[in-house]
């Protein structure tokens, strides 16, 4: 079905479309179609825009994406499917690596994601993981040892409350994109990006752009200035009184 622009939830229905054909070329879960729902129903609860808060959030996280000597970006199959693009210029950007890291099986999907980057000229970590991270059961625990076992900021994407604590853990900083401000993921994470990924990847990448450019103790001041807490309070709030303004 072709969406004509103008329609008032275009975004929307196109992100949809993008999920459902990243399952049927084996990028996407069937699982993670349900996932997807359940972050549209919170992106129309932020009246499908970035907030605020959110450009708030996305300054801190490329503030510390930027300083980070191994900065990486983990991928699943429904970011690979949604904004493939973006992240890869949000990589090049910061500069950092990007790693393939799955929940659900079959583990080819690994290469499959691989294989969309290649198609964008980025090679990707993560298709032959050979270290664990502490703490977790599920295939989440396999991580490339170049890439997220030695990073010391980790970009996640999508809700991931257990690896998002795991990596805490571990003594990693982790900046989580998730549109529940209430999941473990955003509580958890030293820095919660609660906004579409498709809207906050884009302005990561200017802002990391940006930052570049200035000085580091600019952007510590701007790291140590915000307070994930009290950000989430905010969005949370703004969902409540349906202020989307």
């Amino acid at each position: 079905m072709k969406i004509p622009k103008n329609h008032p939830r275009y975004n929307s229905l196109m992100q949809r479309e993008l999920i459902e054909d990243g399952v049927k070329r084996g990028i996407v879960t069937q699982t993670g179609m349900i996932a997807h729902g359940r972050g549209e129903a919170f992106d129309y609860l932020l009246g499908e825009k970035t907030n605020p808060e959110a450009r708030k959030q996305i300054g801190a996280a490329a503030a510390m994406l930027v300083l980070a000597k191994r900065p990486v970006i983990s991928v699943n199959g429904n970011a690979t499917a949604l904004c493939a693009k973006e992240i890869a210029g949000l990589a090049k950007a910061i500069p950092a690596r990007i790693e393939a890291n799955i929940f659900y099986p079959p583990e080819k999907r690994r290469k499959i994601i691989a294989r969309e980057f290649a198609k964008l000229g980025a090679k990707i970590l993560g298709t032959k993981p050979t270290k664990k991270i502490r703490g977790l059961g599920s295939a989440r625990s396999n991580v490339d040892a170049e890439g997220i076992w030695k990073a010391d900021v980790v970009l996640v994407m999508l809700e991931d409350g257990d690896r998002t604590e795991a990596l805490r853990k571990s003594g990693k900083k982790v900046i989580a994109i998730d549109l529940n401000p209430l999941s473990r993921t955003a509580q958890k994470a030293n820095i919660a990006i609660v906004d579409n990924i498709t809207r906050a990847v884009p302005m990561l990448e200017k802002k990391a752009g940006e930052f570049r450019k200035k000085g580091e103790k600019l952007l510590r001041a701007k790291i140590k200035q915000f307070n994930n807490k009290k950000n989430l309070d905010s969005v949370l709030s703004r969902m409540r009184k349906g202020n989307t303004k």
